[in-house]
Order: C-alpha cells, then structure tokens, then sequence
C-alpha cells in the first residue's frame, strides 16, 4: 500500500500526487496518441464519441457530482451547442471560433436556467430543468429558418482556417486535444477556491452561506460552466455525425448523460469517463448478446431501456459509488490483502449536518 508523506504544501497543489501517476497517464497519453495507427476506423468512431461525451461528462459531473444540482435537461445545452455550430459553420465561420461561440452561448443559457437553481433544489430543479429540455427540442423543431425543424440540419467538415479536417485521425486528435484540455480546465477548477466553494455547497448550503459562500454566484457559475462544456462536446457531435435533429436532443438524451455520471461515479472526474465508455460501450454489448437471446427476448424493442435501467437500480442499491467506487475497492482490496476488512467501505450516517437544525 502507498503512503505519501507531505512535507510542503506544494504537493498538495500537484496534479500528479506521486510517480504511478505521471507513469500509468503517459502511458495512456500516449497509447491514445498512437490509437490511429492501431484500431480499426470504427473502434476509433467509438473512442471519438466517448471523448466526446467525456467532455460532456465532465460538466455534468461538476454540476451533479461537485456543486450538488442535477439537471434532467442536460441534452438540451448539447443541442444549442450543436445546433450554434452549425449554423455558425453553414455562414463560413472557422471552426475555432464558432466552437467557442457555441460553448459561449451555451454558457449564458447555462445562467438563464440556473436561475431557478438559486429558489429550488432536489426534484423540483430537477423538473425545472426537465422543462426546460422540453421547451429547448420544441424551439429546435418549431424554429424551421434557423434549425431546419424536424428535417433538421447537415453539418460539414471541421474547417480550420481553410484546413479542413477531412480524415477520421485528424478530428480524432481535434477530439483528444480537447478533451485533454477540458480535463485540466476541470482538475485546476476544482483544486482552486471556486472549486472549493462548490464542494462546500454540496455537503451542506447552510455550513456554505455561513462561511461566506455566495451561493447564487456559484450556482449560476456552475451552471454556466457545465453548460459550456455540454455546449462544446454538442459542437463535436455535430461534426462527427454531420446530421443533426431535434429529437436527438429529447428527453431520453439527458437521461442517458445523468445514466452516465451516475453509473461512472458521483463526485470523482474518472467517473465521467467511465460514465463514457460505458455509455458508448453498453449497446455494443447488447447487440452481441441478442444473438445468444431467445428471439421473444433479443428482439423486444425496450431490450436496452430495461438493461439500462436494471444497471442503475443494481448500482444504485449494491454500488453507490459507481464504476470509479468499485475500483477503489477492488483496489484498496490488493493492496491490503490479506488484512482487507468488509466493513472498510461502510457507509456511515451523518448526523453533523446543519440541514438536520431546521
């Protein structure tokens, strides 16, 4: 088992906490960069949408997992990011500055819906935000001049400046170096005062607002910034699909980005990740299974809504902790093997919470 002694406070402002971590993430840097020449052009499809909805991940996951809101209607800021590039690519803007564009409105729609974040919480934001997707994909195929409607919109190659990326290895690497940069954005957030803050409003408003926490300030920023993250990753699922609808943007969609930050793990950035690639990586599963199912089963229509949902009832009830939390089991169990005790996991009740006062 590692035990790191701290002497300056330094190393507690440090990305990387020892050498296992500067070795294992190079080695997945680089395996990353070397993907092109290594996979098939489809598994290289999927790793696009994973770090695609990676990107995504982590701004939901800031917003759930660190501030404590959840949004219900997170596809909807995916839309407005998608549908913002492709407008704004459609008129000859260079895709450098329609993406920022698109995280930028993205972001202001983020302030707009957050503002009931700052009177509501639990499941009456949760609603709040549902209503919102729902008047968002209505304005997507009412709004037939600028979206296209439910005909929807044809998306063109990422053009950079007059170098279009026009190859499956280039917008990967576009994808990976964003997505890169969209993870140090999250781990130096969160490592900062701001980050801090959010953290803090999640365990406890009241404790939050007492130590001079502005809530309303660190609401709308969560919002906008999750929004602007959503924003971004809809821009590259433009791109990589080149068609988009509005009923991509439904209901279902938001569901599937909270499935993923739940399953992945609440409160961890591997867990929006690991949300990711068992978000893309689930359907691949269930086709191949359906050819060992009985027909009356493989081929039910609602197969992988109720596989979907027998997944999160059982993460729910047996692993609350998601996919990163059972990582961290499994890997605190070698290390301490064979002194591992079943209780070292336990979940305790909390009674030092102020909310309990009121």
């Amino acid at each position: 088992m590692r035990f790191i002694f701290k002497t300056d406070y330094g190393q507690d402002l440090k990305l990387a906490k020892h050498g296992g971590h500067i070795f294992w993430y190079s080695g997945l840097i680089v395996a990353l960069v070397l993907a092109p020449w290594v996979v098939s052009e489809y598994w290289l499809a999927q790793l696009n949408f994973i770090m695609i909805y990676s990107i995504v991940g982590l701004g939901l996951m800031l917003l759930a997992g660190f501030t404590g809101l959840f949004s219900i209607g997170h596809a909807a800021f995916l839309g407005v990011g998608a549908y913002t590039q492709a407008v704004l690519t459609h008129a000859g803007w260079p895709f450098p500055l329609a993406l920022v564009f698109a995280g930028g409105l993205s972001a202001m729609v983020g302030v707009v819906v957050g503002l009931p974040a700052l009177r509501v919480k639990g499941i009456y934001l949760g609603i709040a935000t549902l209503a919102f997707g729902f008047i968002v994909e209505e304005i997507f195929a009412r709004w037939e001049s600028v979206t296209g409607g439910n005909a929807g919109m044809h998306v063109g190659l990422p053009n950079m400046f007059g170098w279009e990326l026009d190859s499956g290895g280039e917008f990967y690497f576009l994808c990976l170096a964003l997505t890169i940069g969209a993870t140090l954005v999250i781990l130096n957030l969160l490592r900062s005062p701001t980050g801090r803050a959010f953290v803090a409003i999640r365990d406890s408003e009241v404790s939050a607002q007492s130590m001079g926490i502005h809530l309303a300030r660190y609401k709308t920023m969560s919002f906008a910034i999750s929004a602007a993250l959503a924003g971004i990753g809809g821009a590259l699922y433009a791109h990589k699909l080149q068609f988009i609808a509005p009923d991509q943007f439904n209901i279902l969609q938001s569901i599937d980005l909270l499935l993923m930050v739940v399953i992945g793990g609440l409160g961890s950035v591997h867990g929006a990740f690991l949300g990711a690639i068992f978000l893309i990586s689930m359907p691949q599963v269930i086709s191949l299974a359906k050819d060992y199912l009985p027909d009356a089963v493989g081929q039910a229509p609602g197969l992988q809504g109720l596989v979907y949902g027998l997944v999160l009832i059982a993460f729910v009830l047996f692993e609350p902790l998601g996919l990163y939390g059972r990582w961290l089991k499994v890997r605190t169990y070698l290390q301490t093997f064979p002194f591992y005790r079943r209780g070292m996991f336990k979940r305790q009740k909390s009674f030092q919470k102020s909310e309990r006062l009121r």
